[in-house]
């Protein structure tokens, strides 16, 4: 009886202990931060190869999810007879909810299963217990460098999906659906506000902050073998990507009960 029950509970404890781990090392990342000397370089070679690997697919995505806005946006506006929001509209959805959940998307698929990929292989070679065994912070030397590139990079990509998918709305709106130029434009303001800009900034931040940790912490302690990097790869994409969306959810919660809507 009693082992059925630890078995029952053993999950849910297993799920529990790792997100404990998962805190203890977002709160070493944050105090190494600060601690010097900071590993520019490989800070720098880090935000280059997410940034390298994940540009380009995050603006084929942005062309596209920017067209979808707009048509969907633009049809339903016009039956209710107001084109001259089509602009506002899409603007609001690609810059509130698109470009932060679309880099959130590649930032842990690409960016976060790269990183594990590298820090778990490191893992096996045992390369992590080495640097341990000569007085070196892994957490210092490896992961928070990287951490700090996914936000950064996840910044950047944030202002690329919002410039191409408006860019791609506004060509879908006008050549597609035949929208006025200057309409769609002068709409922006109407129900836009920089408030928006910054929501999502923060949001890309938060999301390449909680892909970072969940991508290192996996690499870090995959199961042994090949075959645990694998598992561990994909567990990374899994579960950053439901605590992306959760975060993505409290962080609309908040930001619309702390900024009101113009206008309103």
């Amino acid at each position: 009886m009693g082992g059925s029950k630890k078995s029952a509970f053993a999950p849910a404890s297993a799920a529990l202990t790792q997100a404990g781990n998962i805190v203890e090392l977002f709160v070493e990342v944050v105090r190494n931060t600060f601690r010097r000397p900071f590993q520019f370089r490989e800070f720098i070679e880090q935000a280059w190869f997410i940034a390298s690997v994940t540009i380009l697919p995050t603006a084929l995505v942005a062309i596209p999810f920017g067209a979808v806005v707009a048509l969907q946006t633009g049809s339903l506006i016009k039956q209710l007879g107001a084109e001259s929001f089509t602009g506002a509209a899409s603007v609001l959805a690609v810059i509130q909810q698109g470009s932060p959940i679309v880099t959130a998307l590649l930032v842990a698929g690409a960016a976060g299963s790269a990183v594990t990929a590298d820090l778990g292989s490191r893992t096996i070679r045992e390369e992590i217990d080495a640097m341990r065994v000569l007085g070196i912070d892994p957490v210092h030397r490896l992961v928070v460098p990287r951490v700090l590139a996914m936000i950064l990079v996840a910044l950047l990509l944030n202002g690329l999906v919002s410039v191409v998918g408006i860019a791609g709305g506004y060509f879908f709106n006008v050549i597609l659906q035949g929208g006025t130029p200057g309409a769609y434009l002068a709409s922006f303001s109407f129900l836009a506000q920089l408030p928006d800009l910054y929501v999502a900034e923060a949001k890309a931040a938060i999301f390449g902050l909680i892909a970072g940790i969940i991508a290192s912490y996996k690499g870090l302690n995959p199961n042994p073998g090949p075959k645990g990097v694998g598992e561990a790869v994909n567990q990374t994409v899994v579960i950053t990507f439901l605590l992306l969306f959760f975060a993505n959810l409290i962080l609309t919660l908040v930001y619309l009960q702390v900024v009101p809507a113009k206008g309103a």
